[in-house]
């Protein structure tokens, strides 16, 4: 996948793909879904496949102060829209000047000018330029006059009618409920980093933990413990193994952290994972955090959360990656006949 960090100076082997629009939070069925109907229409065209984002998300940007709220970082995002075949990712700035483009500029100036697209897909619900003052109307009608084609993905109904969303996946993350997550994104949540040295309490407590410090402005999910899939990320997709374990997520009230961090004890892992980068799923809310008044009640606790761990998780064989593994938990509601957004 070809990355272009700007709209301006693009070569000419940068040009002319069909790209889907939007900011691409989770990468859930409903991006997925645009996505898909760009693919067709990058065949049908003989063109490119392209995603066109932005960085950091514009809701980061006019409201710094807020929650952490993200589902994906960059890396996250770009790694997820590489798996889907997207061969052009086109992730511009997001900057006082871009933010301050009149709707009929930013077609202008990004789309055509600078990126010269054959053809932009985007959801109903998609809003840009100055303002949130261009919608979808507005980019069929400047398309046929600029030279490139607009196609909307429209709301459709359902039998959960519930549409995909970002905001939607976020709440049932803050809910406890990574299952319903699953079913949204079509893969379980994932947290992600560096393993980082703490102060090996786990091991002393018989559980050594693998301990990784949340990004700032990554989503907070519900605190508590969790079933798990970990895996290494440096290693290939087709030898991957995602190994089993127990999570706690939070800041441990018995100890009183500063800042959230994810422990994770691994069932079927020996090696030494200090400074390995590792991907964390988050498939089974177990329960809250909770703070225990001697260190035996709280050995006693972690092995019932490691049986119940293995009881949700002894089913599974995770190997390779998504979109081939089995992210979301056999015999779950399906999760179609909602509607596809390029929301945010």
């Amino acid at each position: 996948m070809q990355l272009y960090r700007h709209h301006s100076s693009v070569p000419s082997d940068g040009r002319g793909a069909v790209v889907a629009v939007g900011n691409f939070d989770g990468v859930h069925r409903g991006h997925q879904a645009v996505i898909e109907i760009a693919r067709a229409k990058a065949k049908e065209l003989g063109a490119p496949l392209g995603v066109l984002t932005f960085e950091p998300h514009p809701r980061l940007f006019f409201q710094p102060d807020q929650p952490p709220f993200r589902l994906t970082a960059f890396r996250t995002k770009a790694r997820l829209l590489q798996t889907l075949g997207v061969e052009r990712l086109y992730c511009l700035p997001f900057t006082r000047r871009l933010a301050g483009l009149e709707a009929a500029d930013f077609i202008a100036e990004v789309l055509t000018a600078g990126l010269g697209l054959r053809h932009v897909v985007v959801g109903d619900n998609f809003r840009f330029g100055r303002k949130r003052g261009g919608d979808p109307a507005l980019l069929e009608r400047a398309g046929k006059s600029a030279g490139f084609g607009t196609t909307v993905v429209r709301r459709v109904g359902g039998s959960l009618a519930e549409a995909y969303s970002s905001t939607q996946v976020r709440s049932y993350l803050a809910d406890g409920n990574p299952t319903r997550a699953a079913l949204m994104l079509g893969r379980y949540w994932e947290i992600e980093g560096r393993v980082r040295h703490g102060a090996k309490r786990g091991r002393t407590l018989g559980f050594p933990t693998a301990n990784i410090p949340l990004r700032p402005s990554l989503l907070r999910p519900a605190y508590g413990v969790y079933a798990v899939r970990a895996a290494l990320e440096e290693a290939t997709s087709e030898s991957r193994v995602w190994f089993p374990g127990v999570a706690n997520l939070g800041i441990a009230p018995m100890y009183g952290y500063d800042e959230p961090l994810l422990e994770t004890f691994l069932f079927d892992y020996s090696g030494n994972l200090y400074g390995r980068h590792l991907r964390i799923a988050l498939v089974d809310y177990l329960r809250p955090e909770q703070r225990f008044e001697t260190v035996e009640a709280l050995t006693a606790q972690m092995a019932s959360d490691c049986e119940k761990a293995r009881q949700t998780l002894v089913w599974e064989d995770w190997r390779g990656d998504w979109p081939a593994g089995p992210f979301v938990r056999r015999g779950a509601p399906p999760g179609e006949g909602v509607a596809p957004t390029s929301g945010s």
